[in-house]
């Protein structure tokens, strides 16, 4: 082990951002989870690029960003309407916060 390392495990929050302490974390973590829903249907289908581009009504670089998990420039509300696109339905549920923990937005991919 390297000088000054530690062999302390310390368990995840859950979301990789919120633990690398980033500020807007519960952002970074959605659009990462609509990523990853949006590159399993591509894959899944065996589009190319270029199908993708034009379902999305973007361009070929742009797709290659978002399937490299590149998200700067792309908006939750973008993602969704990107998995619209290609046929997926996208349900927004609001329910109460519950009193163990602050209200928050989260995505989870079926």
């Amino acid at each position: 082990m390297a000088k000054g390392a530690t062999d302390q495990v310390v368990q995840s929050s859950g979301n990789v951002f919120a633990d690398l302490g980033l500020s807007d974390a519960a952002e970074l973590d959605n659009k990462a989870q609509l990523c990853a829903a949006l590159n399993r249907i591509v894959k899944r289908q065996r589009l190319t690029q270029v199908e993708v581009a034009a379902a999305l009504g973007i361009n070929q670089p742009k797709v290659s960003a978002l399937l490299h998990y590149k998200l700067e420039g792309f908006s939750v509300e973008r993602l969704m309407r990107f998995l619209v696109a290609l046929g997926q339905d996208v349900e927004i549920r609001v329910k109460a916060e519950p009193s163990s923990r602050p209200a928050c937005i989260a995505v989870k991919a079926a």
